[in-house]
């Protein structure tokens, strides 16, 4: 810049934090993109967010971060909650998590309905719970106003026997009959269920309880064969998914050669991989990419196992929270998380994933709500943008030397070119971006194209801040408690994308030729 150090630091006083950014060490980076063929598809609602059946008094750490956001106390008439739904036009939601293999169904011949308690000797600390009916129709109330896809998990645990001499595991077959009654009272009212899900996290080690691979696969025909009965029309009938846990190849290769063709339709899996909430170092795992990069064998691992015992099924990212024990309390609701967050999405999509359902819509740390102002943090918008912008068909998207910089491709859900989401974990290099077609196939564009471009950074350039920049300016929600609309900027398609330090870009580039696209 021609400048000394200490004339540039003094200049970052006088000039706006943005106009700093821009004035950051500056790399050109050219990323090429595959638009000939996709390397991976994903659902047409990619996107998906967990309600758990947490209390107000699940704690870790010496916090209670869940407040009244669980399944059975969440203010179901909040306007700001409806909202954020709406703006996905749809959202997929997953009800369930690690209580759920506790919950008795209020219907039917159960006519206890006991409320859950801290329990020492209890899966995972609490007795058993109960869902009445009159909540389930509160809820469905919500989305009949809302619209999402709805998958609910249901308890895998029933008729099982209870483990004997502190060994977790749970043996004998699943008894359907209270799902049968549960499904059945939904059906009768009309509700609307996307997928029917079985258990959480009983793979292999469990957590707190296990299944054997073959008792689980034999469990999950009759809930195929349950389905199948109760919704003849195979136009209507919702999926079927399963297991819910963290992958295990010996186990996850052999629930599905027990199951059988055409049983499971979504193979869900569960990843935790940034480790406690409570680790300090939760601020700085965010931002190492080598370290985000470790998972990514077991999206290839899942991805094979699909590929070679289901490939009538399909892998879903079923419950993701980065950090467990409900997230990190000065991380996981920040902009910091989406280091994390974005970078996931992107890594899952070209592993062939369906779907990725973040923990939590609202909750813990992690969600994508505030558990009590209900106000979106920052991974709301990241999420809403991604839906928007990402269509189904993920593209080849590379470039060579810089390991902070991660870039995503796919076909533009808007429009006939390319969607491209950006990451920046560096906090210090600026990069000058330029997108071309690895065919050379219009790759360049003329003077005069235009792009649309959605710059995503923290407030006052602090990545642990929870409120969001979009191009400059902070996202709030309107007087009347909407989502606000996410404007682009129009640029000049020919320029190269500037991409500040600790910041986020998706952009859309309608004049690239991608024939996978057209």
């Amino acid at each position: 810049m021609g400048c000394s150090r200490a004339v540039f630091l003094l200049g970052c006083v006088l000039l706006t934090w943005w106009l700093c950014l821009s004035l950051a060490a500056a790399e050109e980076v050219k990323v090429k993109v595959k638009g000939v063929t996709s390397i991976a598809k994903t659902d047409g609602n990619f996107i998906c967010a967990t309600l758990d059946w947490w209390p107000e008094d699940k704690c870790d750490y010496n916090q209670c971060p869940w407040g009244k956001a669980g399944i059975l106390n969440l203010d179901l008439k909040n306007k700001i909650l409806a909202n954020a739904i709406k703006a996905f036009n749809p959202l997929r939601i997953r009800i369930g998590g690690s209580l759920e293999d506790q919950v008795v169904y209020k219907v039917g011949t159960m006519k206890i309905c006991p409320r859950f308690q801290k329990r020492k000797d209890g899966l995972f600390g609490f007795s058993r719970g109960c869902l009445p009916m009159k909540r389930w129709d509160e809820l469905n109330a919500l989305f009949n106003k809302t619209g999402p896809l709805v998958t609910f998990s249901l308890n895998a645990l029933i008729g099982r026997q209870n483990p004997v001499g502190g060994d977790t595991l749970w043996a004998g077959d699943w008894n359907a009959q209270n799902a049968r009654d549960f499904i059945n009272y939904t059906i009768s009212k009309g509700y609307k269920i996307d997928s029917w899900e079985l258990g959480n996290e009983l793979c292999a080690n469990g957590v707190s309880a296990r299944v054997e691979a073959s008792q689980y696969g034999k469990d999950m025909i009759v809930l195929k064969e349950l389905v199948k009965e109760l919704y003849p029309d195979p136009s209507t009938r919702p999926k079927v998914l399963g297991p819910g846990g963290f992958y295990d190849e010996e186990w996850f290769n052999e629930f599905l050669q027990t199951s059988g063709a055409g049983v499971v339709d979504g193979l869900t899996h569960h990843i935790y991989n940034l480790g406690a909430g409570v680790d300090k170092n939760l601020i700085n795992k965010i931002q190492d990419p080598y370290y985000l990069d470790r998972i990514a064998q077991t999206y290839k691992d899942i991805s094979r196992s699909v590929d070679l015992f289901g490939p009538w099924s399909g892998a879903w990212v079923g419950e993701a929270g980065g950090a467990y024990n409900s997230g990190g309390k000065d991380v996981s609701h920040t902009f910091a998380d989406g280091f994390w967050y974005l970078d996931q999405l992107g890594m899952t999509s070209t592993f062939n994933h369906k779907v990725f359902c973040r923990q939590a819509l609202i909750g813990g740390n992690y969600g994508l709500l505030n558990t009590t102002t209900f106000i979106p943090n920052p991974d709301y918008y990241g999420a809403l943008l991604w839906h928007r912008l990402m269509g189904k068909n993920v593209l080849a998207a590379t470039h060579e030397g810089f390991p902070y910089l991660r870039v995503y491709s796919h076909c533009s859900k808007t429009s006939s070119g390319i969607a491209v989401l950006i990451i920046n974990i560096s906090n210090s290099t600026r990069f000058e971006v330029s997108i071309v077609n690895d065919y050379n196939m219009g790759g360049k564009f003329e003077v005069g194209q235009q792009r649309e471009e959605y710059h995503l950074t923290p407030k006052g350039g602090n990545i642990q801040s929870d409120v969001l920049l979009l191009n400059g300016t902070p996202l709030k929600l309107t007087e009347a408690s909407d989502i606000p609309a996410l404007e682009p900027q129009i640029v000049d398609a020919s320029k190269p994308i500037t991409v500040v330090p600790h910041s986020f870009v998706f952009v859309n580039l309608r004049g690239f030729n991608a024939p996978v696209c057209a």
